[in-house]
């Protein structure tokens, strides 16, 4: 099982990266493009607190949101806050989230995410990570896939390398990093298509940021198009 000991205090450092690095902004900053089409640096900022929350919903078995709409418009609501106010939502909402993850449970139970996705308790934890982590990538503010810690990156693509499995509208491919480490992902058969790069690189296109794999190298095909995630 995972070790959502270790996750958790990941969290609380990703966390802790994000606050500081966002204390630095204005509220003149916040109003600016983030990485993420349509979305202001509050709209990021706004969707972590709430993400925070869903997840405690997630642990004490309710639905994670209470419609998809109600998701995107209380992002709306809280995107144009004060720089103030949005630190406070921030740390207020982390400090639910580890509040409640780090009570006594069964971490082997099952829970149901967003879209009906079901996961381990245990993962959760990790899953947080993912959204603190890229989602500070997201910002625009300096922090680059290339800063992400080793471990988080590795994790991510494993992810994300097994989301994309079995996937008929992908092509099977084989995922090469400059650092030894393989992968597979895509459709059922022998990979026709090798894909190599950087771990960052290759966690771009597998997560649709960045170059989105402008910086990878493809043989025996060209670089597959992945559905949005």
């Amino acid at each position: 099982m995972t070790d959502h000991v270790h996750d958790l205090r990941s969290v609380r450092e990703a966390t802790d990266r994000l606050l500081t690095a966002v204390a630095k902004l204005d509220n003149a900053a916040l109003a600016e493009e983030s990485h993420l089409p349509g979305w202001s640096r509050g709209h990021v900022l706004a969707h972590l607190a709430r993400n925070a929350d869903a997840l405690v919903n997630v642990f004490e078995g309710r639905p994670m949101y209470e419609s998809a709409g109600a998701r995107d418009a209380d992002i709306a609501r809280d995107a144009g806050r004060p720089l103030e106010e949005h630190l406070t939502d921030l740390r207020d909402s982390a400090a639910r989230f580890l509040a409640t993850s780090e009570r006594d449970q069964d971490w082997s139970r099952t829970v149901e995410l967003r879209n009906g996705i079901t996961d381990l308790a245990a993962n959760v934890p990790f899953r947080r990570w993912v959204e603190v982590d890229l989602h500070h990538v997201d910002l625009n503010i300096g922090y680059e896939l290339s800063d992400l810690p080793e471990e988080f990156t590795g994790r991510e693509i494993d992810f994300l390398a097994d989301r994309w499995s079995g996937r008929p509208e992908v092509p099977p491919v084989a995922l090469v990093a400059t650092d030894g480490r393989t992968w597979r992902t895509g459709s059922a058969g022998d990979p026709a298509v090798t894909v190599s790069g950087t771990p960052s690189g290759l966690l771009a296109w597998l997560a649709g940021r960045g170059d989105k794999g402008a910086s990878l190298s493809a043989t025996g095909g060209p670089l597959p198009e992945l559905p949005p995630l």
